[in-house]
This record gives structure tokens, sequence and C-alpha cells, in this order.
């Protein structure tokens, strides 16, 4: 059976003055993270605020063992590259 796991990334983007500013870091980070890791990203929540953004990456795999392994990679690569904007994590199952 397949395993379809979900990560929501909760950014909090102190240093974007604008909604321009947040989007080029959101599309940067999911850009990345799609060439990478062959995982489907999108904004979900907060976008309109400024300095605040929800995002998920989604994967699906026939083992679960890889799709987790698959966002715990997702999940460091983010806290690499966004360091304390990274305010909150979780995954689900499906």
């Amino acid at each position: 059976m397949a395993s379809i796991g979900v990560l929501t990334l909760e950014l909090r983007l102190e240093n974007s003055h604008s909604l321009k500013e947040k989007r080029h870091v959101v599309k940067g980070l999911r850009d990345r993270l799609h060439n990478k890791f062959n995982v489907s990203v999108a904004e979900i929540d907060c976008q309109d605020l400024w300095q605040r953004a929800v995002v998920a990456a989604v994967t699906v795999s026939s083992d679960r063992v890889q799709a987790e392994k698959v966002l715990q990679s997702v999940e460091h690569e983010t806290a690499s590259l966004l360091g304390p904007a990274l305010a909150g994590v979780t995954v689900e199952w499906m």
C-alpha cells in the first residue's frame, strides 16, 4: 500500500518587508525542494501576510520508510536554508 506523507513547514520571515520579498523566498524554497527531492510543494496558508508562510511538501511512496527519509531530508534542507525562520514542522500520513 502506498504511503502519502505531508510535511508542513511554518515560516516566520522577519526580514521580509513586502509580499514580493516573501514570495521570492517561498518560490526559491519551493523550487529547490522540488528539484532536489522530487516532492510537490505549495504555499497553503498565510498567503496575504508579509512575514509568515505555511508551506507543505508531499511525497508518495510504496515504502513508508523511504517516504520518511525524504520528508526528513526536506526538513533538514529547509532548516539549513532558513535557520530560525523555520518556526514549526508537522508531519501527517495518509
